[in-house]
């Protein structure tokens, strides 16, 4: 028997068999590593998440704009709510959500308060994860 390393032996059971014998902590380490891949590409370069958030509004009206937010707060006070500026509007965002799916579900919900038109748009989100993503099961 032949020692390559301490993580894996190679033995030679007849002259044309090779019998690899994998230690298994290979197996927890590459399940962190496809975890911190899977991570790292849902990581935008500012550090925030890749994810969704619907779009109540884009309006020129800075009053208007502060007044959906308003509302938004008070119906859905669980979910961010957010205000931002792109010259020459002024846009509303609500949620925090990593899969389309989910933004979709609470969009239907939205549509009933907001007729006139909520859409989903990819977005940089605010998200941590759970502690059972942090690290794979051995």
């Amino acid at each position: 028997m032949i020692c390559l390393s301490l993580l894996a032996k190679i033995s030679f059971a007849s002259s044309d068999t090779i019998i690899i014998h994998k230690d298994p902590r290979l197996d927890l380490l590459s399940a962190k590593q496809a975890l911190l891949n899977k991570r790292a590409s849902m990581i935008t370069s500012a550090g925030m998440y890749k994810g969704f958030r619907l779009q109540v509004i884009s309006t020129n009206s800075r009053d208007e704009a502060i007044r959906i937010k308003t509302d938004l707060l008070v119906k859905f006070p669980d979910q961010k709510v957010y205000l931002t500026f792109q010259s020459p509007s002024f846009k509303v965002r609500i949620g925090n959500f990593l899969k389309k799916d989910d933004a979709e579900n609470f969009r239907n919900i939205l549509s009933k308060y907001y007729p006139s038109g909520v859409y989903v748009v990819a977005d940089a989100i605010e998200y941590s994860p759970k502690e059972e993503e942090e690290s794979p099961n051995p």
